[in-house]
């Protein structure tokens, strides 16, 4: 009687990652293609490494676990919907941050100034310097609390935190030479959009 249950949760559950992770990627991918041209785009905007796989299979393998042996622990939707909240809020956060900056916005860190590089500070950059990185540490996070997966949400916000702990100083290290004081005035402002992030 509970096996028919169990299953749908599971497959819930599973429909809802999986068409997180599709339209997540799918979306960067055409939105770096109309901002920056297709041939200006390569398969390392739909943001897929190997790192990010082995990630993900952990997930997976953490939510296969815990449902055979912990079938309960699934069981709390209530979790589960904040995860859901959680996911949508970062996609919209990040693409927010997509569609503000335009042709600004690119999935490689710019080392050298382009002509059609501006210092975006308006819309969602008002309140939050890096909206891109807030709303992907927010969905990364979501998709964990979504599949009810305590160690990797632990596993997640850490590596996640970790990698834009990092990145945030070296992005800023260009951008304050592209915009100088204007840049400085700006981060003075506006926080980074992580926790624990200047």
């Amino acid at each position: 009687m509970l096996i028919v249950p169990m299953a749908s949760t599971a497959s819930w559950h599973l429909l809802e990652f999986l068409v997180a992770i599709i339209f997540f990627h799918s979306s960067e991918y055409m939105l770096a293609i109309f901002f920056h041209g297709q041939s200006s785009v390569t398969l390392s905007s739909l943001l897929i490494s190997q790192h990010y796989v082995i990630a993900m299979t952990c997930a997976l393998l953490e939510y296969a676990i815990e449902f055979h042996f912990f079938p309960s622990l699934k069981e709390h939707w209530s979790v589960s919907n904040i995860g859901l909240m959680m996911v949508l809020f970062g996609e919209f956060i990040r693409k927010a941050a997509i569609l503000t900056a335009g042709r600004s916005f690119t999935h490689m860190i710019r080392r050298y100034y382009a002509d059609d590089h501006e210092l975006i500070t308006h819309g969602i950059y008002r309140f939050v310097r890096h909206p891109g990185y807030s709303g992907f540490f927010i969905w990364a996070a979501g998709t964990q609390v979504m599949l009810c997966n305590p160690v990797s949400f632990i596993g997640f916000v850490a590596v996640v935190w970790r990698f834009f702990y990092t990145r945030i100083p070296y992005e800023e290290f260009f951008l304050r030479q592209f915009f100088g004081s204007l840049y400085a005035e700006y981060a003075r402002r506006v926080p980074s959009g992580l926790p624990f992030v200047k």
